[in-house]
Parts: C-alpha cells; structure tokens; sequence
C-alpha cells in the first residue's frame, strides 16, 4: 500500500519575469565597467571592487529609468 505523494512542480506553473531583459543589460554594462575598474560608487567616487555592489547599482539605474525591476528590499537594522 505505497501511496504516492508528489510535490506539485513549479514548472508548471507560468510565472511572468521578475526582471526585464533590458534590466539585465545595465547589471551586464555595469558588471563590465566593475570589471574594467572603471565603475565608481556614488558620493564617495570610491572604485566598486564587490560584484554584488555593481549589480545593485545596475539595477538602481534600471529602475530610475523605469524598466521593470522588483522594489529593492528593505535594509533591516544590523544588531
């Protein structure tokens, strides 16, 4: 008596994109320029050495020209 209990995959299910394919151009362009050492961070004008951090401002610069992106999540206080 072996019942069977599947999971019901995700792949069925449609799902629109999270991110727009020119969204993922500017992290593409921004990741570049990181890796030319060409990319500065913001007020301090300091050179952006951290992927992470090149992919954050990619998808700052996506979002301040209105391509679609998810709303950034919220910094939570570090303790």
């Amino acid at each position: 008596m072996a019942t069977s209990t599947k999971k019901k995959s995700s792949a069925h299910k449609k799902s629109a994109r999270k991110y727009s394919p020119a969204a993922g151009k500017d992290v593409e362009t921004e990741m570049k320029a990181m890796k030319e050492g060409k990319l500065k961070s913001g007020r301090s004008g300091k050179k952006v050495t951290n992927p992470k951090q090149a992919i954050a401002i990619g998808l700052s610069k996506a979002r301040k020209e209105g391509k679609k992106v998810p709303a950034p999540k919220s910094q939570g206080a570090a303790s």
